[in-house]
């Protein structure tokens, strides 16, 4: 019986779990792919799920036991294949594809108005009870992947190699895939001759967006300490002011984009969250600033670093403070770069199989993602595009009147919602497409 991937998808939407936290979503994808046949096994990375469809060409099979087409196991945690105790390398069919979805939600309190809307809450790593929401499409990515797997163990007799099938945590952390990585994922399972991913985007439905080059910018994360001197509020000149340092920080850390960085070049400095101080007329001690900051190679990256700590320095200096900042790094994403000859073959492959006029180059993105690690550990090549899902006639609406920016909400808005249909079957064709591509 074919899975309901509309079922599944109502879901997930109605049941988000945060960063490391997506014990649910990853039951029911692991008990998905074990119903299709795959080798599974959960808890890599935390709550990272990894199935493995070997499909061997026509002939002696190629693994220990195994017939022509995907091998089961008992489906328990730890079940999965390993190369480094007893399984060999050579005993999976190759080529072998790697191709990720991941799944964890945001802290975002859902403003859709859909029937199946969350209403979720979820305790955040400070303690704090905060509403769930789906709201970068997560969701999508895993319905959308299990259709795939679905689609590709039916068309089996058409291909072979091994299938590797990541559903990964924490994106939205940007840490899960370096856990996966550091929890033996390489050790444990073959090494890819490619990986591929999709994430859904507010493009038309039925719209591919892919191109060669760097997809995605790199991004680090930062907390930035400020010190001052406190005391009370009546008495400033006692003190040493964190919040007018900040404040001052704030303003100045937005001169590197807009007169530090070419302007035909690309750099985001964003100042997400401030904090300081419990009460009107107390001067606090000091000032905390996160800041995101996006470029689309190391050389930009290097020179907003530098400008930063730079600016951040200076105005502590300025200040009086008698105390150095401290800067730290939460998280540091490496750009999303697609190979050049595999990113030609998936989007010839994705024009035979969804037309010539869905494909389209959409540009750099200014987000980040983590998925460049499974490539850029593994060596290998990486291609990750986005596909559309809002409703076209409303996209064109939009377009027309040149309200796309206010009208369509965007990835991570309390608003965000795809279309069900048919980016869910958008999705199924283009990962299951992307990947015969590769599969001999």
């Amino acid at each position: 019986m074919a899975i309901d991937l509309e079922a599944l998808y109502i879901d997930l939407h109605q049941h988000p779990e945060l960063s490391f936290q997506e014990t649910r979503t990853a039951g029911i994808a692991a008990q998905h792919l074990r119903d299709l046949g795959l080798e599974v096994e959960e808890g890599v990375g935390v709550t990272g799920v990894v199935g493995v469809l070997r499909n061997p060409s026509t002939g002696p099979s190629t693994s220990s036991g195994t017939q022509d087409g995907p091998s089961t196991s008992s489906g328990t945690q730890g079940s999965g294949p390993s190369t480094s105790s007893g399984t060999q390398e050579e005993d999976f069919p190759r080529p072998v594809v790697w191709v990720r979805a991941d799944m964890d939600a945001l802290p975002v309190e859902e403003q859709t108005g859909l029937a199946y809307a969350s209403t979720a809450k979820g305790v955040d790593p400070a303690g704090t009870t905060v509403p769930v929401m789906h709201a970068c499409g997560h969701d999508m990515h895993v319905t959308a992947m299990i259709g795939a797997v679905e689609k590709l163990v039916a068309e089996r007799a058409e291909w072979s190699g091994t299938l590797v099938v990541l559903i990964q945590p924490a994106e939205e952390y940007g840490a899960g895939a370096r856990a996966m990585l550091d929890d033996g994922l390489l050790a444990r399972y073959p090494k890819p001759d490619v990986v591929l991913g999709q994430h859904v985007t507010p493009l038309p439905a039925g719209i591919i967006g892919v191109r060669s080059g760097t997809q995605m910018a790199a991004s680090d994360g930062l907390t930035v300490t400020l010190h001052g001197r406190g005391g009370h509020g009546s008495r400033p000149h006692a003190t040493i002011d964190p919040v007018v340092m900040a404040a001052a920080t704030v303003m100045r850390l937005q001169t590197i984009a807009s007169r530090e960085i070419d302007p035909q070049g690309v750099a985001v400095v964003t100042v997400g969250s401030i904090h300081a101080g419990l009460k009107n007329n107390i001067i606090p001690a000091e000032a905390k600033l996160e800041l995101s900051l996006r470029y689309p190679n190391e050389d930009a990256r290097e020179k907003v670093l530098k400008s930063v700590e730079r600016i951040v320095r200076a105005e502590a200096m300025a200040s009086g403070a008698e105390r150095e900042p401290e800067i730290h790094t939460q998280h540091t994403l490496p750009a999303t770069i697609n190979d050049e000859e595999a990113t030609a073959r998936v989007s010839s492959a994705l024009r035979r199989a969804l037309g010539d006029s869905a494909v389209v180059d959409p540009g750099m993105f200014t987000g980040s993602e983590d998925v460049s690690w499974f490539a850029r550990d593994a060596e290998v090549p990486l291609v990750f595009w986005f596909w559309g899902g809002v409703d076209p006639a409303r996209f064109a609406e939009a377009l027309a009147a040149g309200t796309v920016e206010k009208d369509i909400p965007t990835n991570h808005s309390p608003f965000f919602a795809p279309e069900i249909h048919p980016t869910i079957e958008v999705g199924v064709t283009a990962m299951s497409a992307a990947a015969r591509e590769f599969l001999a």
